[in-house]
């Protein structure tokens, strides 16, 4: 019989993990996913991948299956969005993290994706979960938006029991009753998971608030609150974007941001050392 103990909690002996994504090891430094919600054209991709590189991005992001609230809004390029992302890839080296919807996409999709993204929507979608725990390409786990501490944890559970280690959290923000912002974005999860889990935890501002004038402020928290990196929303054309354009930040913005992220980061160090 298995060991009931959750191994995603973090006993006093074991150490924090970290998760080799090309040469970037999540966990270890700061790291930044940027990139546009949907993959459009080539062009857009590529320009906004050439875009983000040059202002510090790791890890290039980009929907090419898009889980939508309505059928009838774009549910994005599917393959011909991977083969986009892989063409990005190979002109400026970042990695790709992707979403999968379907555990029969899974094992085809790892062929394009260095990271496997798991959406809010499907945080408890047990089949997709266990689908993603049998591969070794790290998962990258959204908070489900009504979901604890302790249901996010059990589901990043069901992919380490399936003998999956590389796992990373991702904060996006929850649903209140607030409605001033898109979801109230929940800084106190990071302290808090690394307080009982030794995965790593990054946070997307750009769903956990949906307003760009707040997205700068929130990722510059995140630091400070003690994330392993961010996920941000960049477009080149944000008012012509087929999927969240009002909380896409524009190249220029994005590289003012990570101008200040590297200013807090140092002063971080500085603090840490």
């Amino acid at each position: 019989m298995k060991n009931l103990r959750l191994t995603a909690l973090n006993p006093e002996t074991k150490k924090r993990t970290t998760i080799q994504v090309g040469d970037i090891r999540i966990g270890e430094k700061f790291t930044v996913m940027a990139g546009p919600c949907s993959v459009e054209t080539e062009e857009q991709t590529l320009e906004i991948a050439r875009n983000v590189k040059e202002a510090g991005a790791n890890i290039l992001r980009g929907g090419a299956f898009k889980p939508r609230s309505s059928p009838y809004s774009f549910q994005g390029l599917g393959i011909q969005g991977l083969r986009i992302l892989e063409k990005a890839k190979k002109e400026t080296g970042l990695p790709i993290v992707t979403e999968v919807l379907d555990p029969r996409d899974v094992s085809w999709i790892c062929e394009y994706a260095d990271i496997l993204q798991i959406g809010t929507r499907n945080m408890q979608n047990y089949s997709l979960l266990k689908e993603v725990g049998k591969v070794q390409t790290p998962v990258l786990l959204k908070r489900g938006m009504y979901s604890t501490l302790s249901e996010w944890l059990n589901c990043a559970e069901y992919i380490l029991a399936e003998g999956n280690p590389n796992v990373i959290l991702c904060e996006r923000g929850i649903r209140t009753f607030e409605t001033y912002t898109r979801n109230t974005l929940d800084l106190g999860i990071v302290p808090s998971i690394k307080e009982v889990s030794h995965l790593p935890v990054i946070v997307d501002p750009s769903h956990g608030t949906g307003r760009l004038s707040i997205i700068e402020p929130m990722a510059l928290a995140s630091l400070a609150a003690g994330a392993d990196g961010i996920m941000i929303e960049v477009h080149n054309k944000p008012e012509e974007a087929l999927c969240d354009g009002d909380q896409s930040m524009s190249p220029g913005m994005f590289a003012e941001m990570m101008e200040k992220m590297n200013i807090l980061r140092a002063c971080m160090e500085k603090i840490n050392m």
